[in-house]
């Protein structure tokens, strides 16, 4: 990624399972707990995903731990987190989104210039064949890079 990005999380599942046609930087809005928590890395996202509803994207499923220091002032850990996207963006998302089979899959998540941003992918989920097909795929790729070192 670019000079001055941190990254926290990566969603190596959704690779797998989903074909990522799409990709968009979203920013996300947090509680200031919630930012503690995502400095630490205290965030879970297995089986996250987006919608939209009435022009704007949620995020659900995400699950940020809360911050043992904060007390009273702590966060709902499962609340759902709005995404931050300019309109003609979550047109085209919507668009997508409304034919049959696309879903919106949180890959990455990371800082950029201080703030928490996150890579959503429009994707559609991939058939046991196509996952197989990829992992034949990875194997030849592999093998072809070992000869390949191997006789130079």
């Amino acid at each position: 990624m670019a000079e001055g990005v941190k990254i926290i999380a990566i969603n190596r599942k959704a690779r797998h399972d989903y074909s990522v046609d799409d990709s968009y930087e979203c920013g996300i809005e947090l509680l200031g707990t919630e930012v503690k928590s995502f400095r630490d890395g205290k965030i879970s996202f297995p089986d996250a995903w987006a919608e939209v509803i009435k022009s704007e994207v949620w995020l659900r499923s995400l699950r940020i731990a809360e911050n043992p220091f904060s007390s009273v002032f702590n966060h709902d850990p499962d609340r759902k987190k709005r995404l931050l996207l300019h309109r003609e963006e979550i047109k085209r998302i919507t668009r997508k989104v409304e034919e049959k089979g696309y879903t919106l899959i949180p890959l990455s998540f990371y800082f950029k210039k201080g703030r928490v941003k996150v890579e959503l992918g429009l994707c559609k989920g991939k058939k046991a064949f196509d996952k197989r097909a990829d992992i034949r795929e990875r194997d030849v790729k592999r093998d072809v890079e070992r000869e390949f070192r191997r006789t130079h």
